[in-house]
Protein backbone atom coordinates (compact mmCIF):
# COMPACT_ATOMS: atom_id res chain seq x y z
CA UNK A 1 0.00 0.00 0.00
CA UNK A 2 1.13 3.49 -0.33
CA UNK A 3 2.94 4.81 2.99
CA UNK A 4 1.11 7.66 4.55
CA UNK A 5 2.91 10.41 5.17
CA UNK A 6 3.50 10.10 8.91
CA UNK A 7 5.30 6.77 8.67
CA UNK A 8 7.60 7.94 5.85
CA UNK A 9 10.31 9.39 8.43
CA UNK A 10 9.96 5.95 9.76
CA UNK A 11 11.10 4.40 6.92
CA UNK A 12 13.62 6.82 6.02
CA UNK A 13 15.38 6.84 9.30
CA UNK A 14 15.03 2.63 8.68
CA UNK A 15 12.82 2.02 11.53
CA UNK A 16 10.45 0.89 9.33
CA UNK A 17 11.25 -1.16 6.00
CA UNK A 18 7.50 -1.57 4.61
CA UNK A 19 3.91 -0.88 5.51
CA UNK A 20 1.90 -3.56 4.56
CA UNK A 21 -1.95 -2.93 5.55
CA UNK A 22 -4.22 -0.61 7.60
CA UNK A 23 -5.03 -2.26 10.49
CA UNK A 24 -7.53 -0.45 12.36
CA UNK A 25 -8.79 3.16 12.71
CA UNK A 26 -9.84 4.06 15.97
CA UNK A 27 -10.88 7.64 17.86
CA UNK A 28 -7.45 8.06 18.90
CA UNK A 29 -5.08 7.07 15.96
CA UNK A 30 -4.71 4.73 13.08
CA UNK A 31 -2.74 1.63 13.35
CA UNK A 32 -0.77 -0.30 10.16
CA UNK A 33 0.85 -3.56 10.09
CA UNK A 34 4.58 -3.20 9.20
CA UNK A 35 7.81 -5.18 8.34
CA UNK A 36 10.66 -4.35 10.49
CA UNK A 37 13.32 -6.60 9.10
CA UNK A 38 12.17 -10.10 9.63
CA UNK A 39 9.77 -9.23 12.09
CA UNK A 40 5.75 -7.93 11.77
CA UNK A 41 5.12 -4.92 13.96
CA UNK A 42 2.52 -2.40 14.79
CA UNK A 43 2.79 1.49 13.67
CA UNK A 44 -0.11 3.58 15.42
CA UNK A 45 -0.31 7.13 14.40
CA UNK A 46 -1.92 9.53 16.31
CA UNK A 47 -4.37 11.52 15.20
CA UNK A 48 -3.91 15.42 15.60
CA UNK A 49 -6.07 16.64 18.46
CA UNK A 50 -8.69 18.12 16.34
CA UNK A 51 -9.12 15.22 14.22
CA UNK A 52 -9.73 13.09 17.58
CA UNK A 53 -13.15 11.90 18.38
CA UNK A 54 -11.75 11.33 22.24
CA UNK A 55 -11.28 14.64 23.84
CA UNK A 56 -8.75 15.03 26.66
CA UNK A 57 -10.28 15.45 30.00
CA UNK A 58 -8.97 16.70 33.27
CA UNK A 59 -10.27 13.72 35.21
CA UNK A 60 -7.94 11.99 32.82
CA UNK A 61 -4.50 14.54 32.54
CA UNK A 62 -4.89 15.03 36.79
CA UNK A 63 -1.46 14.41 38.45
CA UNK A 64 0.10 13.57 34.78
CA UNK A 65 3.74 15.05 35.28
CA UNK A 66 5.40 16.95 32.53
CA UNK A 67 9.06 17.95 31.77
CA UNK A 68 9.61 21.12 33.22
CA UNK A 69 7.46 24.09 34.66
CA UNK A 70 7.25 26.26 31.73
CA UNK A 71 5.52 23.74 29.75
CA UNK A 72 3.12 22.85 33.02
CA UNK A 73 2.24 26.84 33.06
CA UNK A 74 2.05 26.91 29.27
CA UNK A 75 -0.69 23.96 29.48
CA UNK A 76 -2.31 25.48 31.76
CA UNK A 77 -2.70 29.05 29.57
CA UNK A 78 -3.33 27.17 26.46
CA UNK A 79 -1.00 28.64 24.58
CA UNK A 80 -0.04 27.27 20.90
CA UNK A 81 3.47 26.03 22.85
CA UNK A 82 1.30 24.55 25.45
CA UNK A 83 -1.22 22.67 23.51
CA UNK A 84 1.42 20.98 21.21
CA UNK A 85 3.34 19.90 24.82
CA UNK A 86 -0.20 18.79 25.79
CA UNK A 87 -0.40 16.40 22.43
CA UNK A 88 2.67 15.00 23.59
CA UNK A 89 2.02 14.50 27.19
CA UNK A 90 -1.38 12.72 25.75
CA UNK A 91 0.70 10.95 23.65
CA UNK A 92 3.99 9.70 25.44
CA UNK A 93 1.60 8.48 28.72
CA UNK A 94 0.52 5.14 26.69
CA UNK A 95 4.12 4.74 25.78
CA UNK A 96 4.88 5.23 29.22
CA UNK A 97 2.22 2.91 30.61
CA UNK A 98 3.50 0.44 27.94
CA UNK A 99 6.80 0.19 29.21
CA UNK A 100 5.92 0.14 32.97
CA UNK A 101 2.86 -2.86 32.50
CA UNK A 102 5.59 -4.52 30.74
CA UNK A 103 7.82 -4.35 32.76
CA UNK A 104 5.58 -5.63 35.76
CA UNK A 105 4.26 -8.68 33.83
CA UNK A 106 0.80 -7.46 32.43
CA UNK A 107 -0.06 -8.48 29.02
CA UNK A 108 0.14 -5.54 26.75
CA UNK A 109 1.68 -5.22 23.41
CA UNK A 110 5.29 -5.25 23.79
CA UNK A 111 6.51 -1.57 22.76
CA UNK A 112 9.40 -0.80 20.82
CA UNK A 113 10.15 2.67 19.99
CA UNK A 114 8.33 6.05 20.22
CA UNK A 115 9.06 8.46 17.29
CA UNK A 116 7.54 11.53 16.17
CA UNK A 117 4.24 10.69 17.08
CA UNK A 118 4.14 7.25 16.10
CA UNK A 119 4.76 4.11 18.68
CA UNK A 120 5.87 0.95 17.12
CA UNK A 121 4.62 -1.90 19.00
CA UNK A 122 4.42 -6.06 19.09
CA UNK A 123 1.67 -7.11 16.70
CA UNK A 124 -0.83 -9.18 18.79
CA UNK A 125 -1.75 -12.28 16.97
CA UNK A 126 -4.20 -15.28 17.58
CA UNK A 127 -3.12 -19.49 17.46
CA UNK A 128 -3.06 -19.22 13.41
CA UNK A 129 -0.80 -15.95 13.25
CA UNK A 130 -3.46 -13.72 12.11
CA UNK A 131 -4.15 -10.23 13.62
CA UNK A 132 -5.75 -11.17 17.08
CA UNK A 133 -9.53 -10.00 17.21
CA UNK A 134 -11.42 -7.79 19.69
CA UNK A 135 -13.14 -9.36 22.81
CA UNK A 136 -16.02 -8.17 21.30
CA UNK A 137 -15.43 -9.58 18.06
CA UNK A 138 -15.76 -13.24 20.05
CA UNK A 139 -18.37 -15.75 21.28
CA UNK A 140 -17.15 -17.24 24.61
CA UNK A 141 -19.01 -20.58 26.28
CA UNK A 142 -19.82 -19.71 30.14
CA UNK A 143 -16.98 -21.39 31.14
CA UNK A 144 -14.21 -19.63 28.81
CA UNK A 145 -15.94 -16.27 29.74
CA UNK A 146 -15.28 -17.04 33.67
CA UNK A 147 -11.47 -17.63 32.60
CA UNK A 148 -11.37 -14.75 30.88
CA UNK A 149 -12.90 -12.59 33.34
CA UNK A 150 -10.62 -14.27 36.23
CA UNK A 151 -7.66 -13.41 34.01
CA UNK A 152 -8.15 -10.12 33.21
CA UNK A 153 -8.76 -9.06 36.93
CA UNK A 154 -5.69 -10.36 37.79
CA UNK A 155 -4.48 -7.78 35.19
CA UNK A 156 -6.11 -5.22 36.53
CA UNK A 157 -5.03 -5.68 39.85
CA UNK A 158 -1.62 -6.34 38.30
CA UNK A 159 -1.92 -3.03 36.70
CA UNK A 160 -3.22 -1.26 39.77
CA UNK A 161 0.11 -2.86 42.27
CA UNK A 162 2.00 -1.02 39.39
CA UNK A 163 0.29 2.07 39.86
CA UNK A 164 -1.51 2.27 36.77
CA UNK A 165 -5.69 2.40 36.12
CA UNK A 166 -6.34 1.86 32.67
CA UNK A 167 -9.55 4.31 32.93
CA UNK A 168 -11.39 3.28 29.34
CA UNK A 169 -10.79 -0.05 29.55
CA UNK A 170 -13.55 -2.41 27.64
CA UNK A 171 -14.64 -5.31 25.26
CA UNK A 172 -13.39 -2.95 22.35
CA UNK A 173 -9.71 -2.46 24.03
CA UNK A 174 -8.90 -6.21 24.55
CA UNK A 175 -7.29 -8.18 22.32
CA UNK A 176 -7.89 -12.24 22.48
CA UNK A 177 -3.72 -13.52 21.44
CA UNK A 178 -2.60 -17.07 21.44
CA UNK A 179 -2.34 -16.76 24.77
CA UNK A 180 -5.19 -15.27 26.02
CA UNK A 181 -6.34 -11.50 26.74
CA UNK A 182 -3.93 -8.66 25.92
CA UNK A 183 -4.85 -5.20 26.95
CA UNK A 184 -4.32 -2.42 24.52
CA UNK A 185 -5.30 1.31 24.40
CA UNK A 186 -3.16 3.32 27.03
CA UNK A 187 -3.43 7.02 26.11
CA UNK A 188 -5.90 7.42 29.20
CA UNK A 189 -4.51 5.31 31.66
CA UNK A 190 -4.05 7.51 34.55
CA UNK A 191 -2.01 7.42 37.99
CA UNK A 192 -3.78 5.61 40.95
CA UNK A 193 -1.87 7.49 43.53
CA UNK A 194 -1.96 10.88 41.59
CA UNK A 195 -5.22 11.32 40.56
CA UNK A 196 -8.67 11.97 42.54
CA UNK A 197 -10.40 9.88 39.92
CA UNK A 198 -8.70 6.63 39.54
CA UNK A 199 -11.28 5.14 42.41
CA UNK A 200 -14.36 5.32 40.05
CA UNK A 201 -12.39 4.51 36.86
CA UNK A 202 -11.09 1.45 38.48
CA UNK A 203 -14.84 0.55 39.34
CA UNK A 204 -15.57 1.62 36.09
CA UNK A 205 -13.15 -0.49 34.19
CA UNK A 206 -13.91 -3.31 36.15
CA UNK A 207 -17.81 -3.27 35.65
CA UNK A 208 -17.29 -3.58 32.33
CA UNK A 209 -15.09 -6.61 32.62
CA UNK A 210 -17.88 -7.77 34.28
CA UNK A 211 -21.43 -7.05 32.53
CA UNK A 212 -19.47 -7.88 28.95
CA UNK A 213 -18.25 -11.56 30.61
CA UNK A 214 -21.96 -11.59 32.00
CA UNK A 215 -23.52 -12.01 28.73
CA UNK A 216 -22.26 -15.30 28.86
CA UNK A 217 -22.08 -16.48 32.22
CA UNK A 218 -24.73 -13.99 33.99
CA UNK A 219 -23.29 -14.80 37.82
CA UNK A 220 -20.84 -12.36 37.15
CA UNK A 221 -23.13 -8.89 37.09
CA UNK A 222 -23.82 -9.15 40.94
CA UNK A 223 -20.75 -9.44 41.68
CA UNK A 224 -18.65 -6.41 42.99
CA UNK A 225 -14.86 -7.10 42.27
CA UNK A 226 -14.23 -3.28 41.62
CA UNK A 227 -15.29 -1.72 45.12
CA UNK A 228 -12.87 -5.07 46.68
CA UNK A 229 -10.11 -4.41 44.84
CA UNK A 230 -9.56 -0.49 45.21
CA UNK A 231 -10.40 -1.21 49.01
CA UNK A 232 -7.80 -3.65 49.06
CA UNK A 233 -5.76 -1.34 47.66
CA UNK A 234 -6.41 1.83 49.58
CA UNK A 235 -5.93 0.07 52.93
CA UNK A 236 -2.41 -1.30 51.37
CA UNK A 237 -3.61 -4.80 51.39
CA UNK A 238 -3.54 -5.40 47.27
CA UNK A 239 -0.70 -7.56 45.53
CA UNK A 240 -0.60 -9.88 42.48
CA UNK A 241 -1.30 -12.48 44.20
CA UNK A 242 -4.49 -11.82 45.88
CA UNK A 243 -7.28 -13.84 45.96
CA UNK A 244 -10.65 -12.21 45.19
CA UNK A 245 -13.81 -12.84 46.33
CA UNK A 246 -16.35 -10.48 44.37
CA UNK A 247 -17.73 -9.52 47.34
CA UNK A 248 -17.56 -6.20 49.36
CA UNK A 249 -18.79 -4.66 52.93
CA UNK A 250 -18.05 -1.11 52.82
CA UNK A 251 -16.05 -0.06 56.16
CA UNK A 252 -15.57 3.16 57.99
CA UNK A 253 -11.77 2.73 58.56
CA UNK A 254 -9.41 5.92 57.28
CA UNK A 255 -7.13 5.55 54.40
CA UNK A 256 -3.76 4.76 55.14
CA UNK A 257 -2.35 6.65 52.15
CA UNK A 258 1.58 5.98 53.72
CA UNK A 259 0.61 2.26 53.76
CA UNK A 260 -0.39 2.67 49.70
CA UNK A 261 2.52 4.44 48.53
CA UNK A 262 5.05 1.81 50.77
CA UNK A 263 2.97 -1.44 49.22
CA UNK A 264 3.32 -0.34 45.67
CA UNK A 265 6.89 0.56 46.24
CA UNK A 266 7.62 -3.23 47.57
CA UNK A 267 5.27 -4.23 44.48
CA UNK A 268 7.96 -2.62 42.09
CA UNK A 269 10.84 -3.50 43.96
CA UNK A 270 10.33 -7.19 44.15
CA UNK A 271 8.83 -7.25 40.07
CA UNK A 272 12.37 -5.57 39.29
CA UNK A 273 14.82 -7.89 41.60
CA UNK A 274 12.89 -11.01 39.79
CA UNK A 275 13.08 -9.77 36.15
CA UNK A 276 16.82 -9.16 37.43
CA UNK A 277 17.39 -12.98 38.24
CA UNK A 278 15.59 -14.43 34.99
CA UNK A 279 17.99 -12.15 32.89
CA UNK A 280 20.66 -14.21 35.45
CA UNK A 281 19.26 -17.74 34.59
Amino acid sequence: MKTPKRLESLIEDGLIDEVNRQLMSGKEATVYVVRCGDEVRCAKVYKEANKRSFRQSVDYTEGRKVKSSRQARAMEKGSKYGRKAQEEAWQSAEVDALYRLAAAGVRVPVPYNFYEGVLLMELVTDEHGNAAPRLNDVEFSAEDARKHHKTLLNEVVRMLCAGIVHGDLSEFNILIGSEGPVIIDLPQAVDAAGNNHASSMLERDVNNLSAYFGRFAPELLSTQYGKEIWTLYAHGNLTPETVLTGRFRESNKPVDLKSVIRVIDDVRKEEAARKLRQAET
